[in-house]
């Protein structure tokens, strides 16, 4: 009856290699619908999306402001994923590390740069495992799915970090729920004067290179990899997959944490509740984008930062709501799920 029927068969590498375009332009063929209903031109809207915020260098660095959190919670996602751990709770672990950050600037304001700075990071990375620690073990000794405990674990630190706020850290002058400030030694450098750009970019893009050589160039990435693509396979090769699953789940927890101890000595300088702006959900759609390959990911990281300051400019510009920068990356992550899908399949003639 049918003259053509689906199959399954991996599609080549040069069509693999085009997903992320077609996937960015088919997510503007779709959000086009939202920015018409919006009231605006969809070129005209999408001009200042892509193409206004490189204008100018002020512009141009705050892209690299917005994407440096990316860069990490985006490798954060892609190191537990590349092991078959999917690890959706880099949101609660950036707070960890955040706080862990924010303690250590507080308590030991006496300490140069030269020590806080290490010390912070150090604090930050191991906050992060902590956090991680929990659904990790879950998932290799008692089988229960990381994709529920992770994202339970972000509401949890969500109301630990309110109950601080609000209580041990609130501001006894102003009432207002913020923590007090690190010291100045524990702020990172400007790295271009008169800009919010600082050494958390150089720190990210370092993370990036570390991890393309874990993953790409050592035993622990090949057994990773290999857990990923079959853990059963893995095993019959000899590969322990619990504890390869349990040290990605935990350096994946640790590069989070790096991304909220970055965003306290970069950014804020202190803890508040909107410290982040979903970087850790973010992620997962920087880490997917760019195919899970730490180069990709930083790619990514840079077209979503792209993103998020052109959905500013876009609303400034043409009156239309903020939020269509969270239509566009919502859209993009579905499309690129989708495309991911059906490269696996195609239809031949019976």
């Amino acid at each position: 009856m049918f003259k053509y029927k689906i199959v399954r068969s991996p599609a080549p590498v040069w069509m693999r290699t085009l997903i992320p375009v077609v996937a960015i332009l088919l997510s503007f063929i779709i959000t086009s619908i939202f920015v018409i209903i919006a009231g605006a031109n969809p070129l005209e809207a999408f001009y200042y999306f892509l193409i206004a915020p490189l204008s100018s260098q002020s512009s141009a660095l705050e892209v690299l402001v917005k994407s440096t959190p990316l860069l990490l919670t985006g490798i954060a996602v892609t190191f537990a994923f590349t092991a078959g751990y999917y690890n959706i709770g880099a949101e609660g672990q950036l707070y960890a590390g955040a706080i862990a950050a924010v303690w250590l600037g507080v308590t030991f304001p006496q300490l140069p740069a030269y020590v806080i700075l290490p010390l912070m990071i150090l604090g930050g990375f191991l906050a992060g495992v902590l956090w991680a620690l929990i659904p990790a073990l879950l998932k290799v000794y008692l089988k229960i799915d990381e994709v529920v405990t992770t994202l339970l674990m972000n509401s949890i630190i969500m109301y630990f970090v309110s109950y601080l706020l609000n209580d041990f850290w609130r501001n006894p002058q102003s009432g207002y729920p913020q923590s007090p400030d690190i010291s100045a030694a524990a702020h990172f450098a400007r790295l271009v004067p008169k800009s919010r750009l600082h050494a958390g970019f150089i720190m990210a893009l370092i993370v990036v290179v570390i991890v393309y050589f874990l993953i790409k160039r050592t035993p622990l990435g090949l057994k990773m990899r290999a857990a990923g693509a079959n853990a059963a396979g893995a095993r019959f090769a000899g590969i322990n997959v619990p504890r390869t699953m349990l040290t990605a789940a935990l350096v994946s927890g640790g590069i989070a944490g790096l991304a909220g101890m970055g965003e306290v000595a970069g950014i804020h300088f202190h803890l508040i509740e909107a410290l982040s702006s979903n970087y850790g959900y973010t992620g997962i759609i920087v880490a997917t984008l760019g195919g899970l390959h730490p180069l990709g990911v930083a790619l990514s990281a840079l077209f979503i930062g792209l993103i998020g300051t052109g959905a500013q400019t876009v609303s400034f510009a043409l009156g239309v709501p903020v939020y269509l920068g969270d239509i566009v990356q919502s859209t993009l992550l579905l499309v690129t799920l989708g495309m991911l899908l059906l490269q696996n399949y195609r239809i031949e003639r019976r």
